[in-house]
C-alpha cells in the first residue's frame, strides 16, 4: 500500500504536485468510509456521508424555492408571456444548477447534495421543456400527446447530467424517464389507462403492462452490465446498477405478480410462489436484495390468499423469520449456491464470495 511517505516522495521527485497528492489521499479516505464498517461482501449503500452534506441539501432546497419565487416575479415583467417567462426562468436555472453540480459533485464529491442536484436538475429541465412543448389545455382535457416530446428532451438532459457528473442515482431518473416516455406514446395511440394497474396487469385493455415488463427487462440487463462491469463494486459502476435494479425489480415483479393475482386461481397463486422464489435464487446469486424487497409484499399478499387468516398469519411470521436468516448467512448461502451453478455461470464476472475463485 501506498503511504504518506511514498506521497512525500513523490512530491519531491516531480511525479505529484502537492495539490494531485492531497486530492489522491482525500480519495483514498473517501473509500475508505465508505466501506469501513462493511464486511467484505456486504453490498454497499450510501445517501450522506455527514450532517455536513444534509446541511447543504437544506440550503440547497431553500434556495430553490427563493429562486422560483424571485424569478418569477422578476423576469414576469421583463418577458410578456408565461412561455416566455418560465423559459428563462429554467434557462438560468439550468446554468446555476450545473456550477453548484461541478462545485459540490466534481470537486467536492458529495452524495447527498449530487442526488438532490440530479433531482432538482430534472425538474428545472422538465418545467422548461413542458413551457415550450407541452399544451396545457389539451392535458387538462386528459389528452397526453403533447408530454412524449418534453419528457424525452428531459430525460437527454438528465442523460448528459449523468455523463457529465456520474452520479448514479441520475440512472434511476433515466430509467423512469424512459418509461414515461414510452407510456406516453402508448397512451396517444391507445387512450389514457383507466386506472394505475393497468400499467402492471397483462390482462388490461392497452399495451401498457407489456411496455412495462419490456423496459423492466432491458432495465435490469443495462443493470447487469454495470455490476459485471465491477464485480467488486469499488467503482460508481456498480452504484449505477444498484439504482436501475431498485426501477427494473418492482417493474418485473409487479407485472408478474398482479397478473397472477388477478387470475384468482390456485395454480396462478402457486405459480407466483414458484416465481418469488425463483426470484430469491437470482437475488443470491447476483447479490442484489432489491428484489427480495420488491417480492416481500406480494409473498405476505400470497400467505393470506393461499393459507387463509390464521395459516396466513403464520406464513408471515415465517416468512419474517426466513428473511432474518437470509440477512444473517446469506454470504454462506450464496457460496452453496454459486458452488453448484458454477460451471454455468460466470462466476469472474459476479461479486466474490466465501469458497468462490
Amino acid at each position: 500500500m501506498i503511504d504518506q511517505t511514498d506521497l512525500r516522495a513523490a512530491i519531491s521527485a516531480g511525479i505529484l504536485t502537492e495539490m494531485q497528492a492531497a486530492r489522491l489521499t482525500g480519495l483514498a479516505d473517501s473509500r475508505r468510509g465508505a466501506r469501513e464498517g462493511l464486511s467484505a461482501h456486504d453490498e454497499p449503500f450510501e445517501l450522506f456521508r455527514g450532517f455536513n452534506e444534509i446541511f447543504i441539501v437544506v440550503g440547497m432546497i431553500i434556495l430553490s424555492i427563493g429562486w422560483g419565487a424571485i424569478t418569477a416575479l422578476w423576469v414576469g415583467e421583463q418577458f410578456g408571456g408565461t412561455m416566455g417567462r418560465v423559459a428563462a426562468v429554467a434557462i438560468a436555472g439550468a446554468g446555476i444548477l450545473w456550477a453548484l453540480s461541478e462545485y459540490f459533485i466534481r470537486r467536492r464529491r458529495m452524495v447527498a447534495p449530487a442526488i438532490t442536484l440530479s433531482v432538482l436538475w430534472a425538474g428545472n429541465a422538465s418545467i422548461g421543456f413542458s413551457a415550450w412543448f407541452a399544451q396545457p389545455f389539451m392535458v387538462a382535457q386528459e389528452d397526453f400527446s403533447s408530454l412524449p416530446i418534453p419528457m424525452a428532451l428531459t430525460t437527454l438532459a438528465v442523460f448528459a447530467f449523468w455523463f457529465r457528473f456520474r452520479v448514479p442515482f441520475a440512472m434511476a431518473m433515466i430509467a423512469l424517464g424512459s418509461f414515461t416516455v414510452a407510456i406516453l406514446i402508448a397512451a396517444g395511440g391507445a387512450g389514457t389507462p383507466d386506472n394505475l394497474s393497468d400499467l402492471f396487469l397483462l390482462s388490461a385493455d392497452g399495451p401498457f403492462a407489456w411496455i412495462t415488463l419490456v423496459l423492466g427487462l432491458v432495465v435490469f440487463a443495462i443493470a447487469m452490465l454495470f455490476d459485471m462491469s465491477d464485480p467488486h463494486r469499488v467503482t460508481r459502476r456498480a452504484a449505477n446498477g444498484f439504482w436501475l435494479h431498485l426501477i427494473a425489480a418492482p417493474a418485473v415483479v409487479n407485472i408478474v405478480a398482479l397478473s397472477l393475482l388477478d387470475s384468482g386461481s390456485a395454480a396462478g397463486n402457486w405459480i407466483l410462489l414458484a416465481f418469488l422464489m425463483m426470484l430469491a435464487v437470482v437475488a443470491i446469486v447476483i447479490d442484489r436484495r432489491s428484489f427480495l424487497v420488491a417480492g416481500v409484499g406480494y409473498c405476505v399478499t400470497l400467505a393470506f390468499t393461499l393459507f387463509g387468516g390464521d395459516g396466513g398469519a403464520v406464513t408471515v411470521f415465517a416468512l419474517g423469520f426466513v428473511l432474518l436468516l437470509l440477512g444473517a448467512f446469506w454470504e454462506k448461502l450464496r457460496a452453496r449456491l454459486l458452488a453448484r451453478l458454477g460451471p454455468v455461470l460466470p462466476l469472474k464476472r459476479l461479486p466474490p464470495t466465501v469458497g468462490i475463485s
